[in-house]
């Protein structure tokens, strides 16, 4: 029955944004920015234009964006560049809902927590940008606790090679004892890389080089929408080192972390904690990419913490990051509980990540937020080839 709900759920969202992506199309309104940056991508590979500069794909109404991803996305975004920019949006939109449920399937399955999902602003606001936060989120989910063999690893080199922070999910594979996993993942990385190279040898050059520190990135680290730990020293501290070794503080806390929690079998939990670490210290942390709130929510709502998930879900509707001055370096003029308030998403898992940090080191139960332990998931043991998995 949760099955056939979750199907539905899934089917009317999907029908609902194709239906605005004909609709707006039919209107000629814009629709996607970043799912336009994608397709202008994919037109100046087939073009032969420079693909880190400007993009004469780009529609009359969209931002002048640089396109930040390496030379292998674009690749995969070509097939975009024949279709009108609003159903580019469209074909991106329609992946959300499976993606998500994908995603959650570990977490909380069901048609509940993924209607809650789609009110979270992470959620929303990559589906209204076109982004594909949650396909990769779902590609390290199902990686990481589905998938097993000799296919193990793959699914995250492919993630990183569209976008790199999924690079640290290879750290989190060798934590977990996964070392051949963690190499086949580096191995489709490196091939995929190298596939990109050999068809844009110029623009891979460019990338790799300096296109990757792009000054997009530098302009904006301060903006309210970046939520990471270089993004509120940015706000706080300008031209510091420190946030530099916080980063590294941050990894080695991660890293005891999802130790403890994979050696007690809590191997949602010990996933969670190494995407909480990747949205940290990466330099860049936009509010839509922290789509992995949706799946800490799951987690605490099938641990019996209902009114935490429901703190943290209204946490994460956007407002903290819409009743701040945000803009033109106006953050740098933030008040004590502006500040509060507009660091919000980060601060929250700094806090937690400290009392994680806390408790491994004690060697005690994982800390609970509403009282109730949290749930253990534990994987069985690939079985050798040729024997049923059941799954």
């Amino acid at each position: 029955m949760g099955i056939g709900r979750t199907r539905t759920v899934m089917l009317t969202v999907t029908a609902v944004l194709a239906l605005v992506a004909v609709t707006w199309w039919s209107l000629g309104r814009p629709l996607g920015v970043d799912s336009a940056v994608y397709r202008a991508g994919g037109i100046a590979v087939l073009r032969g234009e420079p693909l880190y500069g400007h993009l004469s794909g780009l529609p009359g109404w969209a931002p002048e964006l640089p396109f930040t991803y390496p030379p292998f996305a674009a690749v995969l975004f070509t097939p975009l560049a024949v279709l009108p920019v609003q159903w580019c949006w469209g074909l991106v939109a329609v992946t959300a809902a499976p993606a998500l449920a994908l995603a959650l399937r570990p977490y909380a399955p069901g048609p509940a927590p993924l209607l809650l999902a789609f009110g979270l602003q992470p959620v929303w606001q990559t589906i209204g940008l076109g982004q594909l936060n949650l396909v990769l989120m779902a590609l390290v989910v199902v990686d990481v606790l589905r998938r097993r063999g000799r296919c193990g690893g793959v699914l995250i080199g492919l993630a990183a090679a569209v976008k790199l922070v999924p690079l640290i999910f290879v750290g989190h594979l060798l934590l977990t004892g996964r070392r051949a996993d963690a190499c086949r993942a580096l191995g489709t990385f490196a091939a995929a890389t190298a596939l990109g190279a050999l068809l844009l040898p110029s623009d891979s050059a460019r990338y790799w080089t300096s296109a990757l520190f792009n000054d997009h990135f530098a302009q904006m680290k301060g903006w309210v929408g970046n939520q990471s730990w270089a993004g509120f020293a940015a706000r706080t501290a300008p031209d510091q080192a420190w946030p530099l070794a916080f980063a590294a503080l941050a990894v080695a806390g991660a890293a005891v972390v999802v130790r403890w929690r994979h050696r007690e079998g809590d191997d949602r939990g010990a996933l969670l904690v190494t995407a909480g670490c990747a949205l940290l210290v990466s330099p860049i942390s936009w509010t839509h990419h922290w789509v992995w709130i949706a799946p800490a929510l799951g987690y605490l709502l099938t641990g019996g913490r209902r009114w935490s998930a429901l703190l943290l879900a209204a946490l994460f509707t956007g407002w903290t990051v819409a009743v701040v001055p945000g803009g033109e370096g106006r953050e740098r003029t933030w008040t004590t509980a502006q500040a509060i308030v507009g660091n919000a998403y980060l601060l929250v898992a700094v806090a937690a990540g400290v009392a994680l940090v806390v408790a491994a080191i004690r060697g005690g139960p994982r800390p609970s937020l509403g009282g109730v332990p949290g749930p253990v998931y534990r994987h069985t043991p690939a079985k050798p080839p040729g024997k049923p998995s059941g799954d």
